[in-house]
């Protein structure tokens, strides 16, 4: 495994204590519970995913959804040594793949390892990929992961990619080297529709998800925020072969949130036929 070589710092956690627990005790109950909660959907025999859609919001609103796609990874648990995450950006914009160019990104939990396999590395020679620091120091769609990661496949390293404007299939390229590898899991790290009425959000992402399923790449960003990274991986999936599998829908307002302004959430796994 291959580190960024321009850089030996560690990246601080931007969002603990606001998006989840900064207490590591706390985090980590919190964690398992929503963990343990997943387990007997998991439980059906389903085999071990290929990747997974992950919404990004605070635990409190997405927790229990998350849990669900990362339940599935459990059954990867000692096989798997890198997670390869793609996720948007929110706050910095940049029209490439954006790597953190740190050795480790540090949670509560402890710190993940940064990998740059060559795979990457090869992109980033084609200007897709970039090393940006300022992209990932206040982003919360991978960091977030992060305690799920390493609570689930502990000592598996992460591919950090923040999503920024690059079209899908481009995207895709950071996927495919990867997907169906038995020792890589892909995550691809997105919310669905924003601040809809409760009706309405139902209806939007319940539009949204049969077209994941379908792995139509044509989502656009008011239907998820992590448009491009679903996409991409739709349009690799469909190249593998692999067919995705629904693990379960919510909205903010199922656990704590206004029913009049809501944020949808979809947990996909991706599996081999």
């Amino acid at each position: 495994m291959s580190q960024p070589p321009q850089s030996q710092q560690v990246r601080p956690p931007a969002v603990a204590g606001l998006f989840y627990p900064a207490e590591p005790a706390r985090l980590r109950a919190d964690v398992e519970a929503m963990l343990e909660a997943a387990r007997p959907a998991a439980g059906d025999g389903a085999p071990a995913p290929a990747a997974l859609i992950v919404p990004h919001a605070g635990y409190v609103y997405s927790g229990p959804t998350a849990a669900l796609a990362w339940a599935r990874a459990g059954a990867l648990r000692g096989r798997v040594r890198r997670v390869v995450m793609l996720g948007p950006t929110h706050r910095v914009g940049v029209r490439a793949l954006a790597l953190p160019g740190c050795r480790a990104m540090d949670t509560p939990l402890g710190p993940v390892t940064v990998e740059v396999p060559p795979q990457i590395e090869a992109l980033a020679v084609t200007g897709l990929v970039v090393t940006r620091p300022d992209v990932h120091a206040a982003e919360h769609s991978l960091e977030v992961q992060l305690p799920f990661l390493a609570t689930v496949l502990p000592g598996a390293d992460v591919v950090p990619l923040a999503v920024g404007w690059v079209a899908p299939d481009r995207a895709a390229e950071a996927i495919l080297p990867f997907l169906g590898s038995p020792d890589t899991l892909v995550v691809v790290s997105s919310d669905l529709s924003h601040y809809l009425p409760q009706t309405e959000a139902r209806r939007v992402d319940d539009a949204t998800i049969e077209r994941i399923l379908a792995l139509r790449a044509d989502i656009d960003h008011e239907e998820a925020c992590g448009a491009t990274g679903v996409n991409a991986l739709l349009l690799a999936a469909g190249q593998r072969g692999l067919r995705p599998r629904l693990l379960g829908a919510a909205t903010s307002a199922d656990t704590i949130g206004d029913p009049a302004r809501v944020v949808g959430y979809a947990a996909v796994a991706f599996y081999e036929e």
